[in-house]
């Protein structure tokens, strides 16, 4: 399955696309609400299939024929959303993990409805599409391929749409590639430290538009609530945080198509990125490891790259990839070069750290 996404241009026709989307969030407040007072009566779950029978009669009902609008298909996915949603509950529940039941949500930030196989129309080779009798024009970047399967309509905080395609492809695109390995380290001074010494310096996006966004900030907290400034200013702000998660999501996908393009091999430790995250704060968010890294997979799958994961408690940067010599000083960060008593190899932290990344990858391999 593959998904694409593209932007719709803006027209007074997305209107309709604004009442649907926010009748989407109406029904789906219904729906939680039918939940929680079935629960209350009968302590126990409300059946998804019941419910969409229940919903079905209710669009037949004069004060709620307005919700066939969204049309039938998307209704049901609603429901189909609401089902998962308490499914993750529940599970979460049993693993004693904390979590809450899913709740109401603001119409106005109810942001997407899916239609599957009726509702919509892709007008072929033309860069437009029909949804509920309605023609749209997007911004077509590149041709859709496969069989499209749904069709998901997303507003985001500024008022875009996007429209995103699900697609069944049946073939992988395999890149020509040197066949060579390579191991990197996660860091906090680079983006990543190679072990063939081609290291990927951080761009830090939110760093370098901090300032702007401070401004931004203050010419928030002048204006009044509710005024038409103050949402003017929402709406900028908004928008500068777009465009730099913009920036750092076009820098992932260009990093890991380069890094599979040119390596079959790519050995990375499977850190604990959330826990890094809460330790050192907004320098990690800055990164996004973790996004890279679904990025990172989800491009090897395609091109034929292998990823192989180190444990996260391998000492990768306490030993001397030299002679083996394990040295526990290491373990505080502040330490970024150190020289192995065993051998006398000088070592910088990070670089070092990959190569034995790279050869406890090969190890793992063989």
């Amino acid at each position: 399955m593959k998904t694409y996404k593209f932007k719709l241009y803006n027209s007074k026709r997305n209107k309709k696309l604004h009442k649907q989307i926010d009748i989407a969030g109406l029904i789906y407040n219904h729906c939680i609400a039918l939940h929680k007072r079935y629960y209350k009566l009968f302590n126990k779950s409300l059946n998804k299939f019941r419910l969409q029978k229940h919903i079905t009669k209710l669009t037949k009902i004069p004060k709620y024929q307005f919700w066939k609008n969204v049309g039938s298909q998307a209704i049901q996915d609603i429901t189909d959303r609401i089902a998962n949603a308490y499914k993750l509950f529940f599970e979460n529940l049993k693993r004693k993990v904390k979590t809450s039941p899913p709740g109401f949500k603001k119409v106005k930030k109810y942001s997407s409805f899916t239609l599957k196989q009726a509702g919509y129309k892709y007008c072929g080779d033309d860069n437009s599409i029909i949804i509920q009798k309605q023609k749209y024009r997007f911004f077509k970047s590149r041709e859709i391929e496969g069989k499209i399967k749904t069709l998901t309509v997303k507003r985001d905080k500024l008022g875009d749409i996007y429209i995103y395609f699900v697609c069944d492809v049946s073939h992988n695109e395999v890149l020509a590639r040197t066949g060579k390995s390579v191991g990197y380290d996660f860091g906090m001074k680079k983006f990543l430290t190679s072990s063939d010494g081609i290291d990927v310096i951080a761009p830090e996006f939110f760093r370098k538009n901090s300032n702007a966004i401070a401004t931004a900030n203050r010419n928030l907290s002048r204006k009044k609530k509710g005024s038409n400034n103050h949402k003017k200013t929402v709406v900028a702000l908004e928008r500068l945080h777009k465009r730099i998660a913009n920036q750092r999501n076009d820098f992932h996908w260009k990093l890991a198509w380069r890094i599979c393009s040119e390596y079959a091999t790519i050995c990375i430790e499977d850190l604990n990125l959330k826990g890094m995250q809460r330790l050192f704060g907004r320098k990690i968010s800055d990164y996004g490891f973790s996004d890279f890294v679904n990025k990172l997979e989800y491009t090897a799958s395609k091109t034929g790259s292998r990823i192989v994961k180190i444990d996260r408690y391998y000492p990768s940067s306490q030993l001397c990839h030299s002679c083996g010599y394990q040295n526990h000083d290491t373990k505080d960060l502040n330490i970024r070069e150190w020289t192995c008593p065993n051998c006398g190899v000088h070592h910088d932290r990070d670089a070092n750290a990959a190569i034995n990344i790279l050869n406890e990858g090969l190890r793992i391999i063989s």
